[in-house]
């Protein structure tokens, strides 16, 4: 933990911060979860930092960086009920998603680990202004000189369309099922409308209560990560690779939803003018880090997909049934070298890289906050 500094940065005094694993800095842990992701809240989880905080990766997250830059606290867990939440509150839930469980059901996707939903944290958070503050115009005030944090979050509605058991034996092993069926791709891709205007929605009810410093990410190039890979090798040694050796089709998807939120976020801007309403760019942040891998501190090579933390070895050292942490996985040497930390979420190099591309080096417009050696955002309609 860091003392807030006396000259805050930008004046933000305050994070308030919705999403997923990505940046969940212990309420699942605090939830409880008997599925594969109940691994994540005990070492080798949190081995950089000496002890697992409920964090899925080896140490710090993106938001625990940001929030460092900006002379604040680390975001405790909302369900952390003996926390202090001066600074800011992290409503993130490891495993959530944007449309509520009902509505995925509906379309016939279940969701293994939370139902602490996007609609399920705004409703956390506006008990928690509401109880913390007397007026509607305290809770603008008190926004006025806040970060809010919308994301990342969707990318599990999708992958829970190829996380459904298989048929024939009922394992939680489907991603490679999913890559033989061009069916799933074509579900999930139906999936971006509802997904991005939830997404959209929320941050509306966040900007209406008076928020005016607001970044939203887009997804990861899932087709880049070793879960999916292993999966489609797994499947299919002739999925389509792009150059830089990702899935194509898995790359279209999550595409498709970057581009959709993009148009969401130029329709909030419009719609909120005095608002900062950043997109930040996780695709082309996670590209640049596969591209100058060793100019920013990683191995280079086959390293590069190949989870620090798992099972299984070969080229990408994932298997499905045995997440980091289960019994039969092993952790590399040095996490520092590996981008990715599990198959599916990063190391603390690599959160920690992410924030400066992101942050610092222009891929997420318009700058939401202002920070030392900050490149300048190219105009945005």
């Amino acid at each position: 933990q860091v003392s807030p500094s006396e000259a805050t940065v930008g004046g933000i005094t305050a994070i308030y911060n919705f999403g997923d694993s990505i940046s969940d800095t212990g309420n699942l842990l605090r939830e409880g979860d008997t599925g594969i992701l109940r691994y994540t809240t005990g070492l080798p989880y949190g081995v950089t930092v000496g002890r697992p905080t409920g964090r899925c990766s080896d140490g710090f997250l993106m938001i625990d960086f940001l929030a460092k830059d900006l002379g604040l606290p680390l975001l405790n867990p909302y369900l952390d009920r003996r926390a202090d939440f001066t600074h800011g509150v992290n409503f993130a839930v490891a495993g959530a998603t944007a449309l509520s469980t009902t509505a995925l059901a509906n379309r016939g996707i279940t969701v293994p680990h939370t139902n602490s939903s996007l609609g399920v944290q705004l409703r956390w958070f506006k008990k928690f202004m509401s109880s913390t503050t007397y007026s509607p115009r305290e809770i603008r005030k008190k926004l006025a000189s806040s970060l809010v944090m919308l994301g990342e979050i969707g990318g599990n509605d999708y992958n829970y369309v190829f996380l459904q058991p298989r048929r024939t034996n009922g394992r939680y092993d489907p991603i490679s099922n999913a890559t033989r069926s061009a069916e799933s791709l074509a579900h999930a891709l139906s999936l971006v409308p509802e997904v991005v205007q939830s997404i959209a929605d929320a941050a509306k009810e966040v900007l209406d209560m008076g928020a005016t410093r607001m970044v939203i990410p887009g997804n990861f190039p899932i087709g880049c990560l070793p879960s999916y890979l292993s999966a489609a090798t797994a499947s299919s040694s002739t999925s389509p690779r792009d150059g830089d050796g990702c899935l194509v089709s898995f790359n279209v998807l999550a595409r498709a939803h970057n581009e959709r939120l993009r148009r969401a976020i130029g329709e909030l801007r419009r719609s909120y003018p005095d608002a900062k309403v950043a997109y930040a760019d996780y695709f082309a942040a996670y590209l640049e880090i596969l591209g100058h891998a060793p100019r920013l501190g990683f191995e280079g090579g086959a390293a590069l997909r190949r989870a620090c933390c798992g099972a299984g070895g070969r080229e990408y050292n994932f298997d499905n049934n045995r997440l980091c942490g289960a019994p039969g996985t092993t952790v590399c040497a040095d996490p520092s070298r590996r981008p990715n930390w599990d198959g599916i979420h990063l190391t603390q190099h690599g959160y920690r890289v992410m924030t400066e591309l992101l942050y610092r080096r222009g891929l997420a417009c318009p700058a939401a906050v202002k920070l030392p050696r900050q490149k300048p955002c190219p105009p945005v309609s």
